[in-house]
């Protein structure tokens, strides 16, 4: 679960998640390589094309949005059900693209796109897409910047 904001404007990583190729299942961990060419290691959706990063290389949820939505619908559903990466809490995601997020003590991210719910959602729960649609409660898109290992309870900041 997410509490407020921590006063020093940091949240905590809550969860990761990867689905090794497309169609198979999420599979959740409690460490990860986070990697310019791949996004999440293990991943499938965060390769880098022709040479260029992919804008969804690492996507990352809210809690706060997340139960939101939930909330909304009237539902209970295990927060990697939404295919997001990563899954953060105690702090709102940036929703200015350019925006960079640090994770952990090495891994830097930049926003480049609201990550729209999908038909995916609707089939999970009917409702669900509507719900994560306002205010980006699907989460937010991101390259990778700057490469490194992340661990579920790393801490989470917005730099600019």
């Amino acid at each position: 679960m997410s509490g407020p904001a921590t006063p020093d404007g940091q949240g905590r990583l809550l969860g990761i998640a990867r689905r090794p190729a497309s169609g198979a299942p999420v599979e959740t961990t409690e460490r990860a390589a986070i990697t310019l060419s791949r996004g999440v290691a293990g991943d499938c959706k965060g390769a880098t094309r022709a040479g260029k990063p992919s804008k969804r290389q690492v996507t990352l949820l809210d809690a706060a949005g997340w139960q939101a939505a939930l909330a909304e619908i009237g539902a209970d559903i295990d927060w990697h059900h939404r295919r997001a990466n990563l899954y953060v809490g105690d702090i709102r995601l940036p929703r200015t693209p350019g925006t960079r997020i640090a994770v952990g003590a090495e891994v830097v991210l930049e926003v480049t796109a609201e990550c729209n719910p999908c038909f995916k959602m609707e089939a999970l729960r009917p409702g669900l897409e509507a719900a994560l649609t306002p205010d980006w409660r699907g989460g937010v898109c991101t390259k990778v910047l700057i490469e490194g290992e992340i661990s579920v309870g790393d801490t989470i900041r917005i730099e600019a």
